[in-house]
């Protein structure tokens, strides 16, 4: 039975082209991925400031990895509750302003921990329908009600907070959404939240390291929680929870997946104290990084090309899950990878092709996609005809 239904299930994904099989990569070189036997310019990566391959932090990390062991061997609340642990996050919570931080291992696991054990059954959330499937995924398993708002609408999350006005219902949305690649409408949530007084959930993990004064993201002002990984602009690995104070008491009591998870490394926290000195004095880094952003946006829209985003983070619309993917490929065979969004990533017959800046990026690598982008296209547009 199991057998027969996995066949088919593949089959069918293979037949509305959301068939999902990673590409094998050889080795990774700064802004370069070796595929197969081609060097390809990646558009595809969240290091968005390009410390994961920066020289100085991958140093300190070694040596810190020299200095603690490999593993913390035990979950948080066992035997892995190490002193360096809860200095780094003393220290995330001081440097983006926040009472209290909690690390996770994967920013999955982050929203899955908080929200699962923060709200429950007779509970009302309020979300915005595009955030991450984690947190969609924590919705599920508080048993909570929950009702989304049309993606970035004020107004629509308005009518929802007047209906349920009664309810006190949480908010949850992103500050730069991670397909859109389009920032959170903060000022008419910030008055929103001042109107309706709801207690407030936001991931900034697109935003965190890459934009803000001192690349502390946006929603500060707006946010009771803010949830942020080390994957991304930070160039490390897991996540992290700022929160007000007594939650990560809470936490360690409720939230199951925490407490029953092996604790990331002491070495990990040792890093992560390091990349806030980075983080801090990386203006230099993050203003190239909007500057060349905003060039490869208007460069594709001069080009005809129907482009979403504010950031480093860039949505070419294409629709058909079929030729998105055909472009994704013949991309490769130009020397560059750039990832193929199909749905549950994003709605159905709305797929995109998800373009990830980085600091990496040059003028010159811009002017190759966007001549690489309108060659492939238009071979693909008339293959279709």
């Amino acid at each position: 039975m199991f057998a027969e239904r996995i066949k088919n299930r593949l089959l069918n994904q293979h037949n509305a082209a959301l068939y999902r099989k990673p590409v094998k990569i050889n080795k990774r070189q700064e802004k370069y991925l070796f595929i197969g036997n081609k060097k390809v310019l990646n558009f595809a990566s969240n290091d968005y400031l390009g410390l994961s391959v920066s020289e100085k932090l991958r140093r300190k990390v070694s040596r810190n990895f020299l200095k603690y062991s490999t593993s913390s061997s035990s979950s948080r609340l066992v035997a892995g509750n190490y002193s360096v642990i809860n200095q780094a996050e003393k220290e995330y919570a001081r440097f983006f302003g926040y009472e209290d931080a909690l690390f996770f291992p994967s920013g999955y696991q982050a929203n899955l921990g908080i929200l699962s054990a923060l709200f429950e059954k007779g509970d009302l959330l309020i979300f915005d329908k595009h955030m991450h499937a984690s947190s969609v995924k924590g919705m599920f398993l508080s048993g909570a009600d929950f009702h989304g708002y049309n993606h970035n609408s004020m107004s629509h999350l308005c009518k929802w907070l007047e209906k349920f006005r009664e309810n006190q219902p949480a908010v949850l949305t992103e500050s730069l959404f991670s397909m859109d690649g389009d920032f959170l409408a903060v000022q008419g949530f910030k008055a929103l939240k001042k109107r309706f007084d709801f207690f407030s959930i936001v991931d900034e993990a697109h935003a965190f390291g890459a934009v803000g004064e001192n690349g502390k993201g946006i929603a500060r002002d707006a946010a009771d929680i803010g949830v942020g990984t080390f994957g991304k602009a930070l160039g490390l690995f897991g996540a992290f929870v700022l929160m007000p104070a007594g939650f990560k008491e809470y936490f360690f009591n409720f939230s199951s997946p925490l407490i029953y998870t092996t604790s990331l490394p002491e070495a990990h926290a040792a890093s992560a104290i390091d990349i806030l000195e980075f983080i801090s004095q990386g203006e230099k880094t993050r203003k190239h990084l909007r500057e060349l952003s905003s060039f490869t946006k208007k460069s594709l829209t001069c080009e005809g090309f129907c482009v979403k985003g504010d950031a480093h983070i860039l949505a070419i619309e294409i629709g058909d899950e079929s030729r998105t993917l055909e472009i994704s490929r013949k991309l490769i065979g130009k020397d560059i990878f750039v990832l193929p969004a199909r749905y549950p990533t994003v709605p159905l017959h709305k797929a995109i092709l998800r373009i990830g800046m980085t600091a990496l990026h040059t003028e010159e690598d811009v002017k190759k996609i966007v001549s690489s982008l309108k060659d492939v296209y238009g071979k693909t547009e008339k293959a279709d005809r």
